[in-house]
């Protein structure tokens, strides 16, 4: 009995000595979730698994029998205090694992939330004939300051207008709550100045703050997929760069009038193409944002095909193309087509995500071209709210 006993602890010593040799020690098939989580009403609260030992794993979120998530970690929000079940559903290869948690919801009496952009976090466009006028740069203000400026016209409720300038051009804001994805319905509106035959789409990226740090993390972001997202002729994964331009140079003037500069500033892509924006004589401040400290600027993102067409055939008479839905500065404000369905978001892959709400929003410009005497396509933005408070 006693060499018995002895053998067994060996056997065990030698065991747990073969596990630490490796510096730690894998839980197999472990997934485990808080028993309860407080959140606050149109708040959101990152709901994240403690899970080793799945491979490949997939996961799904429900409440009841909707899904309401497909990645590892939950957004969870709600507009409506109470309690709710949670199941999480885990399948690898070799196993299928459902585990529960509950979420309790109460209202902050103390907050009052607004339906417009209550923040501005980044702004800056690309090369455009409104570029240092609409806001306006003043000599020597930094990107902070001109951020500031964004702010200034977008935020609250009687927003004005920006510009994006090009293709790339960005500007990133955010709400004093979460926007809510209500089933079947739009969630939110981005606000143009687009008309009938005049459609400038910029792509918007939606993001949840799912690290909890009140700003927006580059590896958050969502595409919005929009009605040409799988046309064959959208170019993913674009990339273009814009060369500062000698302010003090000789310019090329072109055989049109209006044609200042037809060498203004040069531009280059990763699709073998380049070529330069012209400078017309409507314009005269520099094109190039000036606070910005590089001599080269460069954006990365989706392009949509070009959508001017010159109708005249001569250069006289251009008109933008509205696209069916999904974009900033495509259909007029008040039409639902320009009214936003969190639904259409996709990852980097193209799959379609499930998100129970955004807290913060990014429009780019999404055409690089330009219509003549018209100039650069270029997305305005000129406000944002919730569609559903």
């Amino acid at each position: 009995m006693k060499f018995t006993k002895i053998l067994l602890a060996t056997l065990t010593f030698s065991f747990i000595q073969s596990c630490t040799n490796d510096d730690e020690i894998t839980l197999i098939n472990e997934a485990q979730l808080n028993t309860i989580y407080d959140a606050t009403l149109l708040k959101t609260t990152v709901i994240e698994p403690t899970i080793t030992g799945f491979e490949d794993a997939t996961y799904t979120w429900k409440l009841g029998n909707e899904i309401i998530g497909n990645e590892k970690t939950l957004g969870f929000v709600s507009d409506t205090e109470g309690t709710y079940d949670l199941i999480l559903e885990i399948k690898s290869l070799s196993k299928t694992s459902t585990i529960r948690t509950t979420v309790k919801v109460t209202n902050d009496s103390s907050s009052t939330y607004s339906k417009y952009i209550a923040q501005v976090f980044d702004y800056l466009p690309a090369v455009g004939q409104f570029t240092n006028a609409l806001p306006v740069y003043v000599a020597g203000e930094t990107q902070t300051e001109m951020t500031t400026k964004a702010a200034k016209a977008l935020v609250g409720e009687k927003p004005s207008m920006i510009t994006l300038g090009g293709y790339g051009g960005y500007v990133v804001f955010g709400f004093d709550h979460t926007i809510i994805n209500k089933a079947d319905k739009r969630d939110f509106k981005v606000l143009g100045n687009g008309f009938a035959g005049s459609s400038e789409p910029g792509i918007i990226m939606v993001a949840y703050d799912k690290n909890k740090n009140g700003k927006p993390d580059e590896d958050e972001w969502y595409e919005i997929a929009g009605s040409e997202y799988t046309n064959p002729n959208t170019i993913k994964n674009y990339t273009i760069t814009y060369t500062k331009p000698d302010e003090t140079k000789t310019p090329i003037k072109g055989t049109i009038g209006w044609q200042t500069d037809i060498e203004y500033v040069k531009w280059s892509d990763n699709q073998g193409n380049l070529g330069f924006k012209t400078k017309n004589s409507y314009h005269k401040q520099s094109y190039y944002p000036l606070w910005f400290g590089q001599n080269e600027l460069k954006f990365t993102g989706t392009l949509l095909p070009d959508n001017y067409v010159d109708q005249s055939g001569k250069g006289t008479y251009w008109v933008g193309k509205q696209y069916a839905y999904g974009y900033v500065d495509n259909a007029p404000n008040n039409s639902e087509d320009s009214n936003i369905d969190i639904d259409w978001a996709v990852d980097k892959n193209g799959n379609p995500v499930k998100l129970m709400g955004i807290d913060f929003i990014k429009v780019y410009t999404a055409t690089n071209q330009e219509a003549g005497w018209l100039g650069e396509i270029s997305t305005e933005v000129a406000g944002a709210y919730d569609l559903h408070l």
